[in-house]
């Protein structure tokens, strides 16, 4: 058995897996499908209506306390859906402030020596919203493509699954149930099946 790698999956709302009936969300199922082969321990530090910005002034700080140096640290980022909601007439986070968050949030991966997986920001039930989210989205992709980090690109894929969109709009507007999550998580499983320690 690979031992203790601990990875932590830092995001928003939808790796808290809000609205999920199961309480697992995307990240839960991906972690709950590796390996027996792995000593594998996950932290969910997912929270509700955070920005990238609120996200960058926290992470760090959280993850040194369950990343010990021992260990086999690991970081899951996933957000960017707050930073693309309009309010008092702008996006909540500038575009150009969310790529320079992640940006540093990388970079202090990189210092560290986590190995990173970034996943991006899925589509609500907002068709406005949904075309800022889709092109901060290719930003994201842009940053991880510069520097080597794994990035899973999931908006286009789920934008047209019925399952996800359909369970948006039942909810409340932005979160699925049990089957959006369920769709999201066989996006991101490929890639973490390559991302964590070869069994």
């Amino acid at each position: 058995m690979d031992g203790d790698v601990r990875v932590c999956f830092v995001g928003d709302s939808f790796v808290a897996g809000v609205g999920d009936s199961d309480f697992l969300g995307w990240a839960g199922r991906v972690a709950a499908a590796t390996s027996g082969d792995v000593a594998l321990t996950v932290y969910n530090l997912g929270v509700r209506r955070q920005t990238s910005s609120e996200i960058r002034s926290r992470w760090l700080a959280e993850c040194v306390q369950r990343l010990p140096e021992e260990s086999d640290g690991r970081v899951v980022f996933s957000f960017g859906t707050n930073d693309t909601t309009v309010e008092h007439g702008a996006p909540r986070v500038d575009p150009d402030v969310s790529v320079q968050n992640l940006v540093v949030m990388l970079r202090e991966c990189a210092a560290i020596g986590w190995p990173v997986l970034v996943v991006g920001p899925p589509p609500i039930g907002d068709i406005e919203q949904n075309a800022r989210t889709a092109e901060l989205s290719a930003r994201f992709a842009d940053v991880c493509a510069s520097v080597g980090v794994e990035y899973v690109p999931v908006f286009d894929a789920l934008a047209a699954d019925a399952v996800w969109m359909q369970q948006v709009r039942d909810g409340d507007g932005a979160h699925p149930d049990r089957g959006g999550y369920r769709a999201l998580a066989a996006l991101v499983r490929p890639v973490w099946e390559r991302w964590t320690p070869a069994r």
